[in-house]
This record gives structure tokens, sequence and C-alpha cells, in this order.
């Protein structure tokens, strides 16, 4: 079994050889004669634990764990020695989150037996540290442990650095809820964590958002393969999530930065994927962009026939029940449709459905009022959720005769379920054009 490392820095050479001498029977011994040197070699030693001097010349051990926090953004066990006699110090040390404090001249029993106190704790220690720097959701790396890995990992390595963003992830919380929300959020981390190496960094900067470098890799296939593969298996695992006839158009959109080509620092990098991203966004979602320097700035996974781009226009195969928007896009529809009607005269109803709720939760009850209509109406109709305490419905093709005839369904699914105990529902009707 190897040795957990300890670093131990001081700038008295005696005391680094005593103290070395104590401990490296049991543990391995690596030192420093400053704080700046400890900061310097801290990445390749990757030591356990710290045992360090408090005051050096230069930078005391206070400024040095300091500094090693805002560079490495870590929770590392340290324990300061020192020749100072103050009960001030002491508890100075403790407040700014050393473990432990010994005075010199210190008796090798006594130094050996707090060093092993401070290992056998050090599960929990490192379960500090995972918190400070993992995404406590999905345990990826958070966006400031990520962004400091990558950017250590690409000032002197190659590799392609991928801005991921959800699809349509809005319509999932609104419609289904912040429950099934993170679930899908949680199972794409596991699909993203399935598809990278071991030496790929892979981090969580926001809501919906991720982040992964691949390192030693340019190959566009790697990409188009990953982009294809997160997209069929995040749409899978929601079907199965939400609804089998789920017909939210959720994917994923990739922007990628090629290391060292368009840079080798982080931030260089992270803005170029970012605006290939937003391309991605905007040229059909569900896709890739690479950004390329001097070629129309991205380089675009663009269709280039009438098929492919109705593909990409048009929703998944195999979606049932109503169309649901949200708000926004329910506008563009809304106007749309009346210079339809006043061109092309058809039976157009717009159906305003108010709850009122006898405990309060109106808005919990309109969620689930706006799933059993989506799963009821026809897939020609649309409806959106207005406010707390409305849902609106737009049935095409449905005459003054027979528009009440999808009301009915949805009304006998609804009575069926025991929220509707809780609940009372009017609606309005109107013809579009009226």
């Amino acid at each position: 079994m190897d040795k957990r490392r300890i670093l131990v820095v001081d700038d008295d050479e005696i005391i680094i050889r005593l103290t070395k001498g104590i401990l490296s029977d049991k543990y391995d011994i690596v030192t420093a004669d400053s704080g700046q040197r400890a900061i310097d070699i801290y990445a390749d030693v990757k030591p356990d634990m710290i045992l360090s001097d408090l005051i050096m010349p230069g930078m005391t051990g206070f400024e040095m764990m300091e500094n090693l926090r805002a560079k490495y953004n870590i929770i590392i066990p340290v324990m300061f020695m020192t020749a100072l006699s103050s009960d001030e110090t002491e508890e100075q040390s403790l407040t700014i989150g050393a473990v432990d404090y010994i005075r010199k001249p210190f008796k090798a029993d006594v130094l050996l037996r707090r060093v092993d106190n401070i290992m056998a704790n050090l599960n929990q220690i490192r379960g500090l540290r995972a918190a400070a720097e993992n995404d406590p959701m999905t345990g990826l790396l958070n966006k400031t442990t990520s962004m400091r890995e990558i950017d250590q990992a690409v000032r002197n390595g190659q590799g392609i650095l991928m801005m991921i963003d959800l699809d349509s992830f809005k319509l999932v919380n609104d419609i289904y809820g912040h429950e099934k929300g993170d679930q899908i959020l949680i199972r794409f981390a596991e699909i993203l964590k399935s598809i990278m190496r071991s030496s790929d960094i892979i981090g969580r900067v926001g809501g919906d958002e991720f982040i992964a470098f691949c390192q030693n890799t340019k190959e566009e296939r790697m990409l188009r393969e990953r982009t294809e593969f997160l997209n069929r298996k995040l749409f899978n695992f929601a079907k199965e999530c939400l609804a089998e006839d789920m017909n939210i158009p959720l994917g994923c959109s990739i922007g990628a930065a090629i290391c060292p080509d368009e840079g080798n620092d982080f931030n260089t990098l992270f803005k170029k994927a970012d605006e290939a991203l937003y391309e991605a966004k905007h040229n059909g979602k569900h896709g890739y962009v690479i950004y390329k320097h001097g070629e129309d700035e991205v380089n675009e996974n663009k269709p280039d026939n009438n098929s492919e781009i109705r593909m990409i226009l048009g929703e998944r195969e195999g979606q049932r029940g109503a169309f649901v928007l949200p708000m926004e896009q329910l506008k563009t529809v809304y106007r749309f449709l009346i210079r339809v009607e006043k061109n092309y005269p058809s039976d157009i109803h717009f159906i305003v459905f108010t709850l009122e709720s006898r405990n309060g939760h109106v808005s919990e009850y309109r969620d689930k009022y706006m799933e059993v209509m989506a799963s009821c109406l026809r897939g020609s109709d649309i409806v959106a959720k207005y406010g707390d305490d409305k849902v609106i419905a737009i049935l095409l093709k449905a005459s003054a005769e027979d528009y009440h005839v999808p009301l009915e369904r949805v009304m006998m699914k609804w009575n069926e379920m025991h929220e509707s105990l809780e609940v009372e529902i009017n609606y309005t009707v109107e013809n579009l054009m009226t």
C-alpha cells in the first residue's frame, strides 16, 4: 500500500531534517523551504496534508494557506508548527482552518501521534474538499474547479474544449416540475461521464450548462459521434422519466474550440467555444459547431439539403398529444394563426381555463391539468400555461358544434384523478376571429 504524502514546509534545515526523520518511516515526505516553493510544487506533489512552519521569510504559513486556497480552491489539512507561545496565534491558526497546531521544540512521539490523528480523519477532510470542488447535484466538478483544472490542462496540452447546453430544458421544469428537471440533469451528467475518458475534465458551470475538455484529440468525428450519442440517450431517458408521449424537443447543443489552435488559456478558449455554442443554438439545436478563426468565425455542421433541414426543424418522431409551448412561443404562433385566419378562414377556437384551488396551491394543480390536456388533445392543438391559475388551449379545425368533444375528453380524464377534488375549473371559448 502506498504511503500517504506529507509536504513539510520550513526555512530551517535542521527542523526539516528532524521532522523528516520522525515521519519518513510511516509517511512519504516532500519538503519545501518557503511558502512560495510549497505553492509552486503543490500541483505536482499532491500531498495528503501539509506540516508547515508558521513564521517564515517572505510568506507566513497563514499567507501560504490562503494563497493555496485561492489558487487551487482546495480544502487540505494543515498543521502549523512554531516556536511562538502566544495563545492568540494558536487561536488564529484554528480560526482560519488549520486542523492542528504544535509548538517547537516538539517530541517525536507527540508529533507522530498528532499526524496519525489527522490521517485517521482524512476521509472526512477529503469529503469537505469534495464538497468544495464538486457540484452537489451531479457530482461533476463545479464551475470554479473545472475552470481551474482546464486552464492548467490547456497551458501545455492539446484537446477540444466543449461548451454543452441542454435544448428546451426550461420546458421540462415548466411542465413537469423542478424535481423531474433535476432528474434529467443528474442523468445527463451520468451519460456525459460515460462517454468521457478518465483523463478528460468534466464540469457543470450553471443550471443546464456543462463543460468538458477532451485531452489529446482534435478529431471532429469524435465530437460528432458524442453529440449524436448524448442527444439520443438524453431523449430516450426523458421519455422514460417524464412520459412516453412527451413532446418536448429535449436535447443538447455543443460549441467547441480546439487547443492550441484557438488558444492555450481557458478564458480565450471559453469565449470562442461560447460563440460556437451560440451558433449551434441558433442553427437548429441538437448539433455542434467548431470555432474556426478566419472561416466565418465558426465551422458549422449545417445541413445542405431539404430533408436534413426539415429533420432539424421538425419534432422528434413519435410525438403524441397537443403541442406544448411556453407563453413567449405561443404569442408568435397566435399572431401567425391570426394571419392565417384572415386569409384562409377556418375553425380555430381559443380557450382559457381558470383553476380555483380549495387549498391555495393552484399552480401545482395547473401543471397537472396541463399534462392531462396535452395527453388528451390532438397533435394539431396547442396548450400553454398562463400565470399561476390559467391554461390556454388553441384548437384547430374544431367547429362550433364539435369543439366540446375534446374538452369533454379532457374533463373525463381529469375527473379520474384525485387532484380534481381540490380544484374547480371554469373555461371560456372564443372563435379566433371574434
